[in-house]
């Protein structure tokens, strides 16, 4: 709990029995989080059996792989069924640190901001953390593009670090997403299109073999959707297309207002 505020720590689960434990001590070594959820999505290897030992982990499990965006979609749902009024995703791959809970929840709890990211970008941490040198040129012409077409000014779209309001959880309609990971990228141009503000803290992550990362191949696929985003906020706004991401009917505060703040 924090300023009367109750704390819902989210963590999207595939294969992460080596890393596991070491997050969840983390998190809760920052006492202040009330409740912490596991989605497992349908993980090969003792994620779920790991998880299950640990005191204060609710745990959930996707029989069948529903990917990364069905995945974050359990967890926000099984968040605000708990009464939660400040959401944190961090994966429990150890490639954050759950040290930022209490500066990401506090930013929220100001009511100055209703997203929280923990940006790689800010302070230069991501190639020093050992981002491969392609995938940090794609992370920045990728957000270039997006805060052109979007008309914000974060310093990255695609960390997997992120904290909401239940206000904005409540608001969007993330159910209508993809269930791939270009999820995460079209919950941010939701939140922006809703006028909801979005402020970023600097964020160390770390690039191991344990730590999750998609491929080549599927960072392509990714890049593109992200584009395809971007692009169709930008034409719903102009009004020359509609799309269930972004409806005109819904919007209540002038879309692409968020801000970033280091």
């Amino acid at each position: 709990m924090y300023r009367g505020r109750r704390i819902v720590v989210v963590m999207p689960a595939y294969n992460a029995a080596r890393t596991l434990r070491q997050t969840w001590a983390e998190v809760r070594a920052q006492e202040m989080v009330d409740e912490i959820i596991l989605v497992d999505d349908g993980s090969r290897d003792e994620t779920v059996a790991i998880a299950r030992t640990l005191e204060g982990l609710r745990v959930h499990v996707h029989p069948q792989n529903r990917g990364y965006g069905g995945n974050q979609k359990t967890c926000y749902r099984l968040a605000l069924e708990a009464g939660a009024d400040i959401v944190i995703m961090i994966h429990p791959d150890y490639q954050y640190t759950p040290a930022l809970i209490p500066a990401m929840a506090s930013m929220i709890a100001s009511g100055v901001y209703d997203c929280v990211l923990g940006s790689r970008i800010l302070g230069g941490q991501a190639l020093r953390g050992g981002m491969p040198v392609w995938k940090y040129v794609a992370n920045r012409v990728l957000t270039l593009l997006e805060n052109w077409l979007l008309g914000a000014k974060l310093s990255e779209y695609h960390t997997g670090y992120r904290a909401f309001s239940a206000e904005v959880l409540r608001h969007i309609d993330f159910t209508v997403n993809s269930d791939d990971f270009v999820f995460d990228n079209q919950m941010l141009a939701q939140i922006l299109w809703h006028g909801f503000a979005i402020g970023e803290v600097s964020c160390p992550a770390r690039y191991f073999p344990e730590a999750s990362s998609i491929n080549f191949r599927r960072s392509v696929r990714y890049g593109w959707g992200c584009l395809l985003t971007a692009l169709t906020f930008r034409l719903a706004l102009w009004g020359w297309i509609r799309s269930p991401l972004f409806p005109p009917a819904a919007r209540s505060r002038t879309p692409g207002s968020g801000r970033s703040q280091p």
